[in-house]
């Protein structure tokens, strides 16, 4: 699996040949592969008025390229919005309720995010094929895709040390701009033109997949959660700033400590852990139906609903693991 950013052909379809032949010698001869553009044909058709482009097919032969249309800025904050707004309005009836929830169109978009990446993981398990993930600049939605499918077909990476390596390699190295995406938070009232909870969209998808899965992920609900609240309000450095030319300029590594530090110190990493948790080297392939993808209740009802039922059971469940 590979990632990039958009090709620069531009209005008069510029080729490079070197882009030509750094994808040629990733396929023998004979063999094909599978461009997944994470944006719409006329989207990165008009994407060629500023310099960008689509791969043609005549200068990438062995290359079949896919659509694959996914929201990553305002549309997606606006969502988002939405979203936050219905969960915080107690006086909604559940007709309201149900209604603010479809017209926010969230899990519209996690599905979008979980079908993509499944679309990129069975390219890569049935097709055994090589698949290129782009989709403008390659640092939102091709991540978000890139790194839901390593969790789909490696089981290395739904381990706590694993989740954390794709994240660090996937998101932070990858040079996804946190700063400008967790700019503020739903519930303010400015409204920056670069902010888009693409980190966010992407814990959701995990936690759909660790809900379908409930014995495959070595970590649970609660490092979900650390991570959301960490990208947007952090003692922390690791995700500081847009990129990591910015944190070695900003000299990050050096003035903050890294949560990952945090994360396992023996005492704290046992509360992430999934007392249910059993290795599983198969490939998970998550439902996409309507009535698989729920509401994260734990992060976006999280202030409303009670929970020390649940922490209760869940405390009760690692118990009952300890003894067996």
């Amino acid at each position: 699996m590979l990632r990039s950013s958009q090709p620069l052909t531009g209005p008069n379809r510029k080729r490079c040949r070197e882009d030509e032949a750094l994808l040629g010698t990733i396929l023998d001869e004979g063999d094909r592969g599978f461009i997944i553009d994470t944006r719409s044909a006329q989207a990165a058709k008009q994407a060629r008025m500023t310099g960008g482009g689509t791969e043609p097919k005549s200068s990438y032969p062995q290359w079949r390229r896919l659509h694959r249309p996914m929201e990553r800025g305002r549309p997606l904050q606006e969502s988002f919005i939405k979203l936050v707004e219905a969960c915080s309005d107690p006086s909604l009836s559940m007709d309201r309720w149900l209604g603010r929830l479809e017209s926010s169109r969230w899990l519209s978009h996690v599905k979008a995010a979980l079908s993509t990446a499944c679309l990129a993981a069975q390219c890569m398990d049935r097709e055994e094929s090589n698949v290129l993930v782009h989709g403008a600049e390659g640092t939102d939605t091709t991540l978000l895709v890139t790194a839901l499918a390593q969790v789909i077909l490696d089981p290395s990476c739904r381990t706590l040390a694993g989740f954390q390596g794709l994240l660090e390699r996937e998101w932070i190295e990858a040079g996804h701009p946190f700063h400008l995406r967790c700019a503020r938070s739903a519930s303010s009232h400015a409204r920056l033109k670069q902010e888009a909870p693409l980190f966010l969209l992407f814990l959701d998808c995990v936690w759909q997949l660790s809900r379908q899965f409930p014995f495959s992920l070595e970590f649970g609900e609660h490092l979900l959660l650390t991570l959301f609240d960490n990208a947007y309000a952090s003692a922390y450095g690791t995700f500081l700033c847009n990129s990591e030319k910015e944190r070695s300029l900003c000299k990050v590594k050096e003035s903050t400590h890294s949560l990952w530090a945090w994360l396992n110190q023996p005492e704290e990493r046992q509360k992430f852990l999934n007392p249910l948790y059993s290795h599983n080297a198969l490939v998970i392939w998550p439902s996409v139906e309507p009535q698989s993808i729920q509401l994260w209740q734990g992060l976006f009802l999280r202030w409303i609903r009670p929970s020390r039922h649940l922490d209760e059971a869940w405390e009760e469940i690692q118990r009952l693991v300890k003894e067996n």
